[in-house]
């Protein structure tokens, strides 16, 4: 197993809070690190909704999600501090003042925890078909980064909320035709989307089938050439032209580990202090994972808690550096007078 150098701090989540965390460690003059489950950073804004602008972010009167991502990694970048992607935690050991992540692959030591965890480890649904399996990442794709890669595909998105809705629509024109499938014809998804793929469908650019669910995968020289639908009430099944399924089922998150670590715990989050503390000393924790009477999930409030943790982190592993950092337009670190 490998182990890593010790570092300053240890942040647990690679969204926005998590990015920007790094980042403030870094204009702090600590050491830092990103440790994250999923294999690409941004966190939900990447995994759930990369196309779908943001209105609430100061500075930006809109913003792509994936665009967001791409200014936090280089704001973060500016240090040149680790991010570990792929690395879901599942042990925290503590001795001599050293605390130390455990993955299934590394050990990542540090002096100080900062937890930016959102909603917990979370995977995406996968399908329940046994026909689905094979395909996985060879044609079947839970999570989608960029839609370019599906230009000219037939592609099936299966699903009814609003991740499901928000593919069918971006992919509209990109793909080469869009099906989208759901067990029901409710759908969970915002009303303007779903009239905006159905508006699509009538005009013959996409379908819709309710009631359907996926039978089989239909394949030619290693590859997904079509799939074979079941209406569920009839039992009656069809087969649909496809090269590409985009399961949208949602996601399963889970706090896993961290609800072991003696820390102060709410309804799977984590109740902290004014100054982002967890109830066990050197852990912080700073996003959607964290809870405090007046709370707001919002990633403005993530930016202002990860900086708040930071700081405190900081003055904890030196005590000797100002909990207050000053204005950044002062510090040395980016170039400026002395701080």
């Amino acid at each position: 197993m490998a182990s890593h150098e010790i570092r300053d701090l240890s942040i647990i989540g690679a969204g926005p809070t998590g990015l920007f965390a790094l980042f403030y460690a870094g204009m702090r003059g600590a050491t830092a690190q990103i440790l994250d489950a999923l294999p690409q950073a941004g966190g939900q804004l990447a995994a759930l909704y990369p196309e779908k602008f943001v209105f609430d972010v100061a500075g930006f009167p809109k913003v792509l999600a994936k665009d967001l991502v791409a200014s936090l990694l280089m704001q973060a970048g500016q240090f040149g501090q680790p991010i570990h992607l792929a690395q879901q935690v599942i042990g925290l050991e503590e001795a001599d003042g050293i605390f130390t992540l455990v993955t299934e692959t590394d050990r990542f030591p540090s002096r100080a925890i900062i937890i930016a965890a959102g909603i917990g480890a979370f995977t995406p649904r996968r399908l329940p078909q046994a026909c689905a399996a094979p395909w996985y990442g060879r044609g079947i794709h839970d999570v989608v980064l960029e839609p370019k890669q599906f230009a000219g595909q037939h592609v099936t998105i299966i699903g009814g909320g609003d991740t499901a809705f928000d593919w069918a629509h971006q992919l509209d024109g990109v793909a080469k035709s869009i099906t989208l499938v759901h067990r029901s014809d409710r759908f969970r998804a915002h009303q303007a989307t779903v009239d905006a793929v159905l508006a699509s469908a009538s005009q013959g650019r996409s379908a819709v089938h309710t009631f359907h669910e996926l039978s089989d995968v239909i394949a030619e020289d290693g590859r997904i050439v079509a799939i074979e639908l079941k209406d569920i009430k009839t039992k009656l099944t069809k087969r649909v032209d496809c090269d590409v399924v985009l399961p949208m089922l949602g996601f399963v998150s889970d706090m896993g580990i961290l609800l072991e670590w003696g820390l102060q715990v709410a309804k799977d989050e984590i109740s902290v202090t004014q100054t982002m503390e967890t109830g066990r000393p050197g852990i912080w924790a700073c996003g959607d994972v964290n809870t405090y009477p007046g709370k707001l999930k919002l990633i403005a409030t993530g930016f202002a808690e990860s900086s708040i943790a930071v700081n405190q982190a900081v003055h904890w592993v030196y005590p000797e550096k100002k909990v207050n950092p000053g204005h950044s337009s002062n510090l040395a670190v980016f170039g400026q007078k002395d701080d």
